[in-house]
């Protein structure tokens, strides 16, 4: 090779990654730094319970060496039944420490729900909480195999019903693992680290897939977009079970914060750690919000701190942020589903907006906003053509993701992990339109939109609409069969307390504020079905809805 050839090698010619200059991305790294440059700070807060950094780490360590002196190691699955207390946030470290699999478990799914899972995901060993035994006893007889079992006796429990099912409990089992245990990292960063099952509404749920390369993206993604300076001070009011907690089990620890457990999540839990542990952010679905703006004048406590709230599921209402902003909390609203980490797409707040009346800046704040920035790409398109919409704030299309934080696929399932990521996308199944400015709006679930004599009605329009009406606590609309029209609007409403209104007020509420075809024909009052994380179950009301 002559001197002009070597003058003219491209630049990676010869450059190959090394030890030096290349590791595989995992959110198990953030650990042993914020161990190690802040091993005094507090980590944990448990009720009477606080442990720094340090101890955290060691504890972490304990749990993943304690595993593998039984055999459990790279690619087991390891099931986590717990509410959000100190096991079940060292879990989301120690189990992938010691190279296996976190399968961190919906406290609120029923026996057999847990048994399919425990079978499925090939569960080794399950950590469980005292009060959950009434479920996990049948589900391990459901599972017919052997399973070590460890149980949570967790003193903050006093009072709760339940018992023992394990070989022993938690405590004693860290104590046969090693502090100084020298775990490795992942050598490839697309191995799993977490299987999330999602609630199935028709069928079994199905496994979704994380591996750690997503898991530390979305991390780093949810400090950026929500600008988390060092320190923050978390409340664990988002169960850990959801998505990993949209991550934030590993995005505090890199940013050194303080994990708040919360083992119930009631209006006197949040405000107490507001006030006594100087809360800086939480998470939570529309539900929480309700649960700190209901808090009676006994539970409400004075606090001197900004308060930052995510929430994400229905877009928060104008009074309901007026009402939080009141309270001293900021919201912002994100997008995303178990198969994307959690959030992925953020209502990004331009401080124009600032000047806004609070109507007009809920309609903004409503969106779902725009790309996280460790996301490639989203769109709104045409399923089957997958050409995007135009970007009029109109035209309806199917909203699409694509990047380093979905999923690597459905556990057991090639069918439908195909489909899900057919054409280079992942397929949402929600219908929205994209605005000029480039934010999406989500407007229905595929088949939550209702067809009434041609029309189609968006069911979150109609509950945008109910919300603004001042007895209306929450709403969730769905499609009443009808002989003349296919399809009619039946709204199921949960009055605020105290208040009361007609099922005809109602609706001329409704005509008053919408086309009259998109009014609500039907009017029920009462609890609506929720989920652990506070989602509406509409598929409970689209069967109330067919008996009625």
């Amino acid at each position: 090779m002559n001197e002009h050839e070597t003058q003219t090698q491209k630049p990676e010619i010869g450059l190959a990654p090394g030890p030096a200059n290349f590791a595989p991305l995992t959110p198990l790294s953030f650990l042993p730094r914020t161990a190690e440059i802040y091993p005094g700070r507090t980590a944990v807060i448990h009720g009477a319970t606080r442990r720094t950094w340090a101890e955290t780490y060691a504890r972490c360590r304990r749990f993943a060496s304690a595993l593998r002196r039984r055999g459990i190691g790279p690619g087991d699955t390891v099931a986590v039944m717990a509410p959000n207390t100190p096991p079940m946030f060292e879990a989301h470290f120690g189990v992938p420490m010691a190279g296996a699999v976190l399968n961190a478990l919906n406290v609120r799914l029923d026996a057999a729900t847990i048994g399919f899972i425990l079978n499925h995901g090939e569960a080794k060993a399950l950590i469980t909480d005292t009060a959950f035994a009434s479920v996990i006893e049948p589900a391990l007889a459901q599972a017919g195999r052997d399973i070590l079992v460890i149980d949570i006796d967790d003193p903050e429990a006093a009072g709760e019903d339940g018992a023992l099912l394990g070989e022993m409990d938690y405590e004693a089992f860290l104590e046969t693992g090693d502090p100084e245990y020298e775990w490795t990292p992942p050598a490839d960063e697309w191995q799993a680290i977490s299987l999330n099952y999602t609630s199935g509404t028709t069928g079994n749920p199905k496994g979704v897939v994380y591996h750690h390369r997503g898991a530390y993206l979305n991390s780093l993604g949810n400090i950026q977009v929500w600008e988390i300076a060092p320190h923050p001070v978390y409340l664990w009011t988002l169960p850990m079970f959801h998505c990993n907690g949209w991550c934030f089990p590993w995005a505090v620890t890199a940013a050194a914060g303080t994990h708040v457990c919360l083992r119930k999540v009631d209006a006197k839990g949040i405000h107490d750690a507001f006030a006594d542990h100087g809360v800086t952010h939480l998470c939570g679905a529309p539900i929480v919000m309700q649960t700190i703006l209901g808090a009676s004048d006994s539970e409400r406590r004075g606090f001197d701190q900004k308060v930052r709230m995510m929430t994400a599921a229905a877009p928060p209402p104008a009074p309901v942020l007026a009402a939080m902003e009141e309270a001293g909390i900021e919201v912002i609203h994100v997008y995303g589903l178990t198969e994307v980490y959690g959030p992925a797409v953020v209502c990004a707040w331009q401080k124009e907006w600032n000047d806004l009346p609070i109507e007009r800046q809920a309609e903004f704040k409503a969106r779902q906003g725009v790309v996280y920035p460790v996301l490639e790409n989203l769109m709104v398109a045409n399923p089957e053509t997958l050409a995007p919409v135009p970007r009029d704030g109109a035209t309806l299309g199917e909203v699409m993701l694509r990047g380093n934080i979905v999923m690597k696929g459905y556990l057991k399932n090639p069918g439908m992990t195909k489909e899900a990521l057919e054409g280079g996308w992942f397929h949402t199944g929600d219908l929205g339109v994209w605005h000029p400015d480039g934010y999406i709006e989500l407007k229905d679930r595929s088949k939550d939109i209702i067809i009434s004599g041609g029309e189609n009605i968006s069911s979150i329009e109609v509950e945008g609409v109910l919300y603004k009406h001042p007895a209306v606590a929450a709403a969730a609309v769905v499609a009443k069969p009808d002989e003349k029209w296919g399809e009619t609007p039946c709204a199921f409403i949960e009055l605020k307390p105290g208040a009361a209104v007609s099922q005809e007020e109602v609706i001329a509420f409704c005509r008053d504020n919408m086309a009259r075809f998109k009014t609500p024909r039907t009017i029920v009052f009462g609890p609506l079905p929720k989920t652990s994380t506070g989602k509406i179950q509409k598929y409970v009301l689209r069967e109330k809805a067919k008996g009625l």
